[in-house]
């Protein structure tokens, strides 16, 4: 039996500690949110319970935790959508090339390198000079979408330069028109990329902090909430907020590879 290489122990060890460094904090507060009634935000912890659950659902004397989870889950179904419909139509028009197409390109990506306070300070004023209120909805929503219409563009752009074209002059010549043969032969193959697109749009905009800083006006997102509150609650309910936002993020997670799973299902069949 052949004896493995050193770089097989050092790499393995390396992997260890990279998901020791990216789950075990996710771990340590899910842990911590089932303290007894007597919790700190510490180890040791003082008895189990669901204590800190049910005091999270009760009157909140400090922060508006359930308002600013509908804010964002408005705010990344909004933007989800816009990102997957307008990633989408780029992508088809990218298909072929015209004048400034490169251009266009990188001014589109361009967000991606540029400091997200700075964004979020840039839209910010600029609404304020235009006279217009600074709303999550209106400003949040636009700082938002310069980070998540990148990552959708640059996914479209790869499954569209990989598509290939002779679907769809199969389907023209059974005669179906341009939209049908969008609607039953282009939408059916894309839709796991789809899926994709929605994915990111949301999870990054869901959890979005610095471009929504200065954008969100008077009415917090949940980041901005959850970042209020670890100035003002020194109790597990922070802890308990943070183990059911992450289980409600790994449902959307699970939702979307769930859709993934029937397409690839009906693909193959």
């Amino acid at each position: 039996m052949t004896s493995r290489p050193r770089s097989f122990y050092v790499l393995s060890a390396f992997f260890a500690l990279f998901v020791l460094f990216l789950y075990g904090p996710v771990a340590t507060i899910g842990i911590l949110s089932f303290q007894g009634p007597g919790g700190g935000l510490t180890f040791p912890m003082r008895g189990t319970s669901l204590h800190w659950f049910r005091e999270l659902f009760a009157q909140q004397a400090v922060g508006d935790i359930w308002g600013s989870f509908r804010r964002s889950l408005a705010l990344g179904l909004l933007v989800m959508a816009v990102t997957v419909m307008v990633s989408t139509l780029a992508g088809l028009a990218f298909r072929k090339r015209f004048r400034g197409a490169g251009a266009l390109f990188y001014l589109a990506v361009a967000s991606l390198v540029v400091p997200s306070i700075l964004v979020s300070l840039g839209v910010g004023l600029m609404f304020d000079q235009a006279g217009l209120k600074v709303h999550w909805a209106t400003s949040g929503f636009g700082a938002q979408l310069t980070w998540t219409l990148p990552f959708g563009l640059l996914i479209m752009f790869a499954v569209f330069n990989r598509f290939d074209p002779s679907f769809e002059e199969a389907a023209r010549d059974q005669g179906a028109s341009a939209w049908q043969g969008f609607a039953h032969v282009v939408l059916p193959i894309i839709a796991p990329s789809l899926i994709g697109v929605a994915l990111f749009g949301f999870t990054l905009s869901y959890d979005e902090f610095a471009r929504t800083l200065l954008t969100a006006g008077s009415r917090n997102t949940l980041p901005l909430e959850v970042f209020g509150m670890t100035t003002n609650v020194t109790t597990p309910v922070l802890y308990a907020l943070g183990t059911l936002t992450t289980l409600f993020s790994l449902a959307i997670i699970g939702a979307c590879l769930a859709g993934l799973w029937v397409f690839g299902r009906r693909g193959r069949g």
